[in-house]
């Protein structure tokens, strides 16, 4: 559908780190947003919003959401990625990807559906290896598994016809407003405490492929209408496999605090990742127009302050 006030987007779980991220990108370019998620906007935030818990919701409630806001794209970025039961994650991940295709196909017309998929779909691979989308999936976590069912349940239907659908497999996300219990969230939120004591996390051994919140929503952008991602399985990084360790020291240097680092088994502080993880990025620019914009340091840099961690230079000149 058209509209001349601007496109009409539904962002499902736009309350969350990745779809608040989702949700101003399409606000930035006129897009006329309604968010459904379970939880209400923050208090002071301007959002159009639809409550409805999305895990139990059937497809007739989702698909009488849908008609009343006859959306142009419909991005999926609610789910849950931990804390459950293989069961329940199988369920707000899986699940929901099934509610959602069901609702959509009932619709008259087929809006483009962007599923926020994850990296953690492809499962472990050898060092050096760069990730494409042919891989042959092989996930290993209960997360991986129900985010991989819900992208074959969306590519299923865009080739059968019912659906319009693509999925982006997003790898780790960090910078302002990234999730607050992923590694970095953690460490940023540590030193916004200005602990003294040291930051003690697990063994940082791996290296990850990381992208920046505010790129992987202006993926999520250009494929609300890339035309030949259709059907596609597109990845989304910084194409670079980063050594963790170092992203963990280079924040503690950002912030200017002098928080020694500590890593010992059992420490807790985040869940265990990869060895290697590099997603290869090519389909991205071939298909979307879309490479990364955020630099390293930059993301970190403004993760630290979105936590509240002081400024370097601030801290030198006291």
């Amino acid at each position: 559908m058209s509209h001349a006030a601007g496109p009409s987007v539904v962002v499902l779980g736009g309350t969350g780190a990745l779809g608040g991220a989702v949700r101003s990108a399409f606000e930035a370019v006129g897009a006329r947003v309604l968010v459904v998620s379970r939880h209400e906007p923050e208090p002071g935030e301007t959002v159009s919003w639809a409550g409805l818990d999305l895990t139990r919701a059937s497809s007739g409630q989702l698909a009488a959401v849908l008609a009343g806001a006859a959306p142009d794209t419909v991005v999926n970025a609610a789910g849950l990625t931990r804390g459950g039961t293989g069961e329940e994650l199988a369920e707000a991940n899986a699940g929901l990807v099934r509610t959602l295709v069901e609702a959509a196909a009932a619709l008259p017309y087929r809006p483009r559906l962007v599923q926020l998929g994850s990296v953690h779909e492809y499962g472990p691979v050898c060092r050096g290896v760069g990730i494409t989308e042919d891989l042959p999936p092989a996930p290993v976590s209960a997360y991986g598994r129900a985010k991989l069912l819900g992208a074959q349940t969306l590519l299923r239907a865009t080739r059968a016809g019912a659906v319009d659908g693509t999925v982006l497999r997003i790898a780790q996300v960090f910078g302002p407003g990234a999730p607050r219990a992923d590694l970095l969230g953690t460490v940023a939120r540590h030193l916004a405490t200005h602990r003294p004591g040291p930051l003690r996390l697990e063994p940082l051994a791996g290296r990850w492929d990381f992208v920046d919140v505010r790129d992987a929503a202006a993926a999520a952008l250009a494929a609300a209408t890339a035309p030949r991602a259709s059907g596609q399985v597109v990845n989304i990084g910084c194409g670079q496999a980063l050594s963790v360790r170092r992203l963990v020291e280079r924040m503690i240097v950002l912030s200017g605090l002098g928080v020694p680092l500590v890593e010992e088994p059992g420490a807790g502080g985040h869940a265990a990742g990869p060895a290697w993880q590099r997603v290869d990025i090519s389909r991205a620019r071939l298909l979307l127009g879309w490479r990364p914009r955020f630099g390293t340091v930059r993301s970190l840099r403004d993760q630290l302050a979105e936590a509240g961690a002081p400024d370097r230079a601030a801290v030198a000149r006291s």
